[in-house]
C-alpha cells in the first residue's frame, strides 16, 4: 500500500505489526515479531490488551533496546533482564556494567555468570506434531513430523551440556563395519531431513563428534527444531464409511484404531466428521466418549478423554437432509475427517540417547544433576479423505 509493506502476527487478542518501505527479508521480520512477543511474555506473562496498557513504558523501553534504526539487536530475554527491570532502568555498578557488556558483545551472550541454584535440574521435552493426509483406501498420500526439543535448565555456574539423539548420521558413525547385522542400528535410527539449532549449540562439534554440545541459557528455551518424512509411526488410523441411503438420508460410520503399545494412553482425542450444509438432523451412536452435532460448523465432533494402544472405537450417525426441491443441488465434495490427539511418545521414533552436564569450576558432577525427559506427540493436520 503506497510502497509500504505491513507484517503482522497475532498473540491472543493483540496484533503486533511491523511497517517498512524497503525490500526486506519477510522471514526475518516475522522472526523478530515472534521473538518480541516471547520477550514481552517473559516479562509480564500473558500477552493481552490489559497487560500491554499496564506495561506500556516497559514495552517502549524494550523496543528501544532490541531495535536500533530499524535493525534488530539482542532479543534474548535473559540478557535483557540483567539491565531492564519491570520497575525501569536501575543504576548498575561497575562490575554489573562490565558483565552486561561482556554478555551483549561476548561469545556467551545468552547466559550470565554467577548463577546459583540449591538444586541443579534439567528438563527436556521432545514435542512432535505429526501431519497426515490419507485416502479412502488407507494409502498415505503425505506424512511428515515437525518436532522441537524444548528445555528448562536450572544449573549453577557456566556448565557445558552434551545431548545425543538416535539420528541416522550419529548411529551410522557409531556402528562397527564388522558387525553381524549392520542394518540393526539403522532400523532404530531417525533420518532427520533438516534441523535448526539455538545459537548456544556448537556446530563444529556437531559436525565432528555428531554430538549436540552447548552452554545452556538459564530458564526456558528451544534447543532445536527438526523435520522428518521417513519411517513415521502413525498413532491412529481413521476409517470413514459414507453411504447415501436416499436423497434425504445419509449414513456415516467412522472407526478409529490406535496403533501404539497397549501400555500407553492417548489423551485429548477429538474427531471432526463433516456433514452436508443441508443437514436437518443427526442421530448419533458412539461406543466410547461423547459426540455432538454442531450445526454452525457443519460437523459432528466426537471427543474421547483417553484411549489405550491397540484398541478401536467407532461412531455411527444417521443424517437427515433437507430437500432442495426442483433446483439442481450442488454436489457435496465430502471434506476429509480430521483428528486431534496427544500421545506420550515421539511418532518419528526420535529418542534421547544421553544427556550429560559438565561443570569443572563448581563442585558438582553429572550425577548430581536431576534430569527429566518427556516425549509428547500431537496432531498437526491429521486428515483422512472420505
Amino acid at each position: 500500500m503506497a510502497r509500504t509493506s505491513f507484517f503482522h502476527v497475532k498473540r491472543g487478542n493483540v496484533w503486533i505489526c511491523a511497517v517498512t518501505r524497503q525490500n526486506v527479508n519477510a522471514a526475518m521480520v516475522f522472526e523478530f515479531l515472534k521473538r518480541f512477543a516471547d520477550t514481552m511474555q517473559s516479562y509480564f506473562g500473558k500477552l493481552n490488551e490489559e497487560n500491554v496498557k499496564n506495561n506500556f513504558v516497559l514495552i517502549y523501553e524494550l523496543l528501544d533496546e532490541i531495535l536500533d534504526f530499524g535493525y534488530p539487536q539482542n532479543t534474548d530475554p535473559g540478557v535483557l533482564k540483567t539491565f531492564i527491570t519491570q520497575q525501569g532502568v536501575r543504576t548498575a555498578t561497575k562490575e554489573e556494567q562490565s558483565q552486561i557488556t561482556s554478555q551483549v558483545t561476548g561469545q556467551i551472550g545468552w547466559r550470565r555468570e554467577g548463577i546459583k541454584y540449591r538444586r541443579n535440574e534439567l528438563f527436556l521435552d521432545v514435542i512432535e506434531y505429526v501431519n497426515l493426509l490419507m485416502n479412502q483406501q488407507g494409502q498415505v498420500l503425505s506424512a511428515h513430523v515437525a518436532g522441537k526439543v524444548a528445555m528448562k535448565s536450572y544449573l549453577s555456574g557456566m556448565p557445558e551440556c552434551k545431548f545425543g539423539i538416535n539420528d541416522k548420521i550419529t548411529i551410522e558413525g557409531k556402528s562397527k563395519p564388522g558387525s553381524d547385522d549392520p542394518n540393526k542400528a539403522n532400523r532404530a535410527a531417525v533420518a532427520i531431513d533438516d534441523c535448526q539449532f539455538h545459537q548456544c549449540v556448537k556446530l563444529t562439534k556437531f559436525e565432528t563428534e555428531h554430538a549436540i554440545s552447548f552452554i545452556p541459557p538459564d530458564g526456558e528455551y528451544e534447543l532445536m527444531r527438526y523435520r522428518t518424512t521417513k519411517d513415521i509411526q502413525l498413532p491412529f488410523r481413521v476409517i470413514p464409511l459414507v453411504r447415501e441411503v436416499s436423497r434425504n438420508k445419509m449414513e456415516v460410520k467412522v472407526v478409529v484404531k490406535s496403533n501404539f503399545k497397549p501400555s500407553l494412553l492417548a489423551q485429548k482425542i477429538e474427531v471432526r466428521i463433516p456433514t452436508p450444509p443441508n443437514t436437518s438432523g443427526v442421530q448419533l451412536i458412539c461406543m466410547k466418549g461423547k459426540a455432538k452435532y454442531k450445526a454452525g460448523e457443519n460437523a459432528i465432533v466426537w471427543k474421547i478423554k483417553r484411549m489405550a494402544g491397540m484398541k478401536e472405537s467407532q461412531i455411527s450417525a444417521e443424517i437427515d437432509l433437507l430437500s432442495t426441491g426442483n433446483v439442481e443441488k450442488k454436489k457435496w465434495n465430502r471434506p476429509p475427517v480430521s483428528m486431534n490427539f496427544e500421545v506420550p511418545f515421539a511418532p518419528s521414533g526420535l529418542k534421547v540417547r544421553y544427556l550429560k552436564v559438565f561443570e569443572p569450576k563448581l563442585n558438582y558432577s553429572d550425577h548430581d544433576v536431576i534430569k527429566w525427559v518427556r516425549y509428547i506427540g500431537r496432531s498437526g493436520l491429521y486428515e483422512t479423505r472420505c
